[in-house]
């Protein structure tokens, strides 16, 4: 290859956010998309929950991270148990992948 070629993937950056969140209650077996507002997070970012700094509350799993809206995370917690309970308050570590244009529809 030569000196003045650069090697470019779709992927322009990736990075982590540790917000501090506050979610709510999930009824029992069920799912619930909480917002949360989170400057800077565009609609074509890619989001991936790490996990939480801490003890997650028995039996809650993240299910889904989006930014259906600018600067709007939307987190989607699962309740695997028979009763309410909410997920656990703290910092959770988001991986953000921003892409470089739109995503391709194949791998070819």
């Amino acid at each position: 290859m030569s000196s003045t070629t650069v090697t470019r993937g779709n992927s322009h950056e990736t990075f982590y956010i540790g917000p501090s969140l506050t979610p709510v209650s999930v009824a029992s077996y069920t799912s619930a998309a909480q917002t949360f507002t989170i400057a800077g997070l565009q609609t074509s970012d890619i989001v991936q929950a790490v996990g939480l700094q801490g003890a997650q509350t028995a039996g809650i799993i993240i299910a889904e991270c989006d930014v259906l809206n600018p600067n709007v995370l939307t987190v989607q917690f699962a309740n695997t148990t028979s009763g309410a309970v909410v997920p656990a308050a703290g910092i959770y570590v988001f991986q953000i992948t921003r892409v470089e244009g739109p995503l391709p529809t194949t791998a070819v």
